[in-house]
């Protein structure tokens, strides 16, 4: 059953994606309009602190999240030695498109609209998501995200993009520069001084939260985008 903590009901859900299932935390506040889908290149993002940290952040905003592990306990477990499927950006991007599709059809989520916010090489997996399903995803961003790792798809994401990267990792910074150039959509990147590719310094992921919270709320309202329905 549902959990419901401050006008925020709390729902955890297996999704099929594929031949697998991905466990998945939903939060959903009070009258809120948009769900932002957050892609985690790793089998921990559902855990991962700092996704939960800005997912908490969104929702006091009036958003929707849902934070997922885009890998199987077993791949997630392989993967800590090789690191080879936080890689398999083809994977990832598959199993992002049949949860995204899934979370449309799904009665708790059916009304809402839906974005992407991507970290590391979730973000690849968030762009070419969006670039496969255009009439589902209305904005990406991507927090210190291997955009690059999309290869052609970033030709094809309609989705206006913010791309985020911490200033001290300039191989990064590198990457995400030449990936905006290369896209075709509405699109910016910001970036956080003093931050490296964790966002673990001092106000360093407050500061991306709310350049995150900003470029949502620049494309409607708070807790919803200003668009036409279905």
């Amino acid at each position: 059953m549902p959990a419901i903590h401050g006008h925020i009901t709390e729902i955890s859900l297996r999704i099929p994606a594929g031949r697998a299932w991905v466990d998945g935390d939903l939060a959903i506040p009070e009258d809120a309009k948009t769900l932002i889908v957050f892609a985690h290149g790793t089998g921990t993002g559902r855990r991962n602190p700092r996704n939960r940290a800005i997912a908490e952040f969104f929702n006091e905003a009036g958003y929707a999240t849902m934070l997922m592990d885009l890998l199987t306990a077993h791949e997630e477990s392989v993967d800590e030695t090789t690191t080879g499927f936080r890689y398999d950006i083809p994977l990832l991007a598959r199993r992002l498109i049949d949860a995204t599709e899934w979370l449309a059809w799904n009665h708790d989520t059916e009304s809402l609209r839906m974005a992407y916010y991507g970290a590391g090489t979730g973000s690849a997996a968030a762009l070419i998501a969006a670039a496969g399903l255009p009439s589902h995803v209305e904005a990406v961003v991507s927090r210190a995200g291997r955009p690059d790792l999309a290869g052609h798809a970033l030709l094809q994401v309609k989705a206006p993009t913010l791309l985020i990267v911490g200033s001290l990792d300039e191989t990064l910074l590198g990457l995400n520069r030449s990936a905006l150039e290369v896209m075709a959509c509405e699109k910016a990147m910001e970036i956080v001084h003093g931050a490296d590719a964790r966002f673990e310094e001092g106000g360093a992921l407050e500061e991306a939260a709310r350049l995150g919270l900003a470029w949502f709320e620049r494309l409607g309202v708070p807790g919803g985008f200003r668009l036409p329905a279905r």
